[in-house]
């Protein structure tokens, strides 16, 4: 009798370890598809932030330069420099930075993930601390897509020198 009750113990235990790893299996199998999803952003979504970037500064509307900047943003001036996010803003909203025309053409579009850069050229005209400017930059900008938001995380423009 003690081996049949020993092979009852050995069935029960043996049955409770495979029962017990299905409840285990699913565990992991939720766990796993509930982890971080890496966001794609689209070629649509990067023009579509540019857009109204460039719209907010043609029309001087801070608010919605704000709105398309990440809250680490950073532009890197001509001078070799740098402009934080408040500091861009205050251009945007002053009176000392006043535009005439811009257009940005051509673009090229890198995008890795959930990260895209964009190469483009900008022409404007208009004045800066009272200086008239009529350039031609080419423009690096990044964009980083997080918790469905696209965002401009950089910016850099440097002149397009004619010979």
């Amino acid at each position: 009798m003690p081996g049949v009750f020993r092979l009852k113990i050995l069935i029960y235990f043996y049955n409770m370890k495979i029962s017990g790893l299905i409840p285990l299996f699913v565990f992991a199998s939720i766990l796993l598809s509930c982890g971080k999803k890496t966001e794609i952003i689209t070629e649509a979504e990067v023009i579509a932030v540019i857009n109204k970037f460039d719209d907010a500064w043609e029309n001087k509307n801070a608010a919605a330069v704000d709105s398309v900047l990440s809250p680490h943003y950073l532009y890197f001036t001509q001078s070799g420099g740098t402009f934080n996010r408040d500091s861009l803003l205050k251009t945007a909203s002053s009176s000392v930075y006043k535009l005439q025309t811009m257009e940005r053409s051509k673009f090229s579009i890198i995008i890795e993930g959930n990260t895209a850069v964009v190469n483009s050229i900008w022409y404007g005209k208009g004045s800066y601390h009272g200086e008239e400017f009529d350039d031609s930059q080419r423009c690096s900008i990044t964009l980083i897509k997080l918790k469905g938001r696209v965002k401009i995380l950089s910016e850099h423009c440097t002149p397009i020198k004619t010979p």
